[in-house]
């Protein structure tokens, strides 16, 4: 069965009203895929609100109880988008990153994914639901709550992709791609419809827009394609956007999956 995973970030979800639009996009992506999961940032600043209210009650706070404050943002958004498809007649469930099966390592606001046993996701999918997942966040092996640090929501989306052979992972943004530079601050940027792992790494690194390097670093090790569009176009099936793929690379099969390099 096709497998889609699908990725809204906080500009996607940051109003109430928002919610309905991407609920919308996700039905029309249901018309084509069989397994459709879709992984969901925290509505618009919510996530800076947060870590702003922490530093006013302790400027300096355990990083244990800091991520059990700022995971709180992708909890409101998964569950809002599922109540979003439920007035559509969407049969949706949402799930944390730890119900995920999200597995990391200990380092509390900056762990790493190093396994991802998606078992609840797969009996959900299974039973013809549309699962909604949080973003940015998982449990170590300890059993703690842990976040992944900048990028993470991104990472979290390439990281179920693999584990649930998904044939692609499609961004939803707040522009319509890849752009050579940051399309905010030039208005001479110019979209790239097609561009390999490295060069998106390299556009990464030098201007930090669109993805995190280790969901590019994730996605290139593991020959997933990745697809960069705009949540705004919903009509009709134009195919703006930005596509991140390389041709098969054989070495690639026998590097460990979620290892973090670089």
């Amino acid at each position: 069965m096709k497998t889609l995973v699908m990725k809204f970030g906080g500009a996607s979800v940051a109003t109430p009203e928002h919610f309905s639009t991407v609920a919308d996009i996700i039905l029309r992506r249901r018309q084509s895929h069989q397994r459709l999961v879709a992984v969901v940032s925290a509505m618009g600043d919510a996530t800076d609100d947060l870590i702003a209210l922490a530093k006013r009650v302790n400027p300096d706070p355990p990083r244990r109880e800091y991520d059990m404050l700022v995971s709180v943002g992708e909890r409101i958004s998964i569950s809002l988008l599922a109540m979003a498809l439920a007035a559509k007649e969407c049969d949706a469930i949402s799930f944390t990153g730890s119900q995920s099966g999200i597995i990391t390592s200990n380092q509390h606001s900056s762990a790493a994914i190093i396994d991802v046993k998606p078992r609840r996701l797969l009996t959900a999918l299974e039973g013809g639901k549309v699962v909604i997942v949080a973003g940015f966040q998982g449990v170590s092996s300890d059993g703690e709550i842990t976040t992944l640090g900048r990028g993470g929501s991104d990472t979290t989306a390439v990281a179920l992709g693999i584990a649930l052979g998904a044939e692609r992972v499609e961004f939803y943004k707040d522009v319509l791609g890849v752009y050579d530079c940051d399309p905010h601050h030039s208005p001479a940027a110019r979209l790239l419809p097609q561009l390999s792992y490295q060069e998106a790494i390299d556009i990464a690194g030098r201007s930090g827009q669109i993805l995190h390097l280790r969901c590019l670093r994730l996605a290139e090790r593991n020959k997933m394609p990745l697809w960069v569009r705009s949540f705004r176009e919903i009509e009709g099936e134009r195919q703006e956007g930005s596509w991140i793929m390389d041709s098969a690379v054989d070495s690639y099969a026998s590097m460990p999956k979620y290892e973090e390099v670089g």
